[in-house]
């Protein structure tokens, strides 16, 4: 046992040497942006990945802003919702977007929230297609959209929607929850 504090403080002798892991704040440093307040819904950035990701639909149920194909502009919330559908061609999308946020390559700024998957289809996924989200769930947060009949059928969403019942995980994130 040792009695000897000098030989357990840091370098300074004012005490034991801290290491911090990750960004330290310089005093210059402008506070981070506030986030809302607990009752307040989250507003998000909705970026379709292909053609026909559900991104208009998304929005209108759970709010936020539909970028379409594009990144935010200026002016829309800087929290990103990547969308994609659950078909082979959807799911080879994600990737490539997860590594363009991995890389430092998507506008400064945009803080990437997780992955909605909306259902192509009614039913289970294929092995290999369900194989591909858990290898995704294993990397970001997925958020699933099962399918919705009345969506296929052009009865768009109006407010105030109801997000589908096995949604709440995503309608928590989003402030619409049941």
């Amino acid at each position: 046992m040792r009695t000897d504090m000098r030989e357990q403080q840091g370098p300074s002798g004012r005490g034991p040497e801290i290491w911090l892991r990750g960004p330290v704040p310089f005093p210059d440093d402008p506070p981070p942006p506030r986030r809302p307040a607990s009752g307040t819904p989250r507003r998000f950035s909705w970026i379709g990945l292909h053609g026909g990701a559900g991104v208009t639909t998304l929005a209108t149920v759970y709010g936020g802003q539909d970028c379409g194909r594009n990144w935010p502009g200026p002016h829309d919330p800087c929290s990103v919702l990547l969308v994609a559908r659950t078909h082979a061609s959807g799911l080879a999308t994600v990737p490539g977007a997860l590594d363009l946020f991995r890389r430092g390559a998507a506008p400064q700024g945009l803080d990437l929230e997780g992955v909605v998957l909306v259902a192509d289809a009614p039913g289970r996924l294929p092995r290999p297609l369900a194989d591909r989200v858990s290898a995704l769930e294993a990397v970001i947060d997925v958020y699933r959209v099962p399918w919705v009949p009345d969506w296929r059928l052009g009865d768009p969403p109006g407010p105030p929607a109801q997000p589908p019942r096995q949604t709440e995980a995503l309608a928590r994130l989003t402030g619409h929850g049941r």
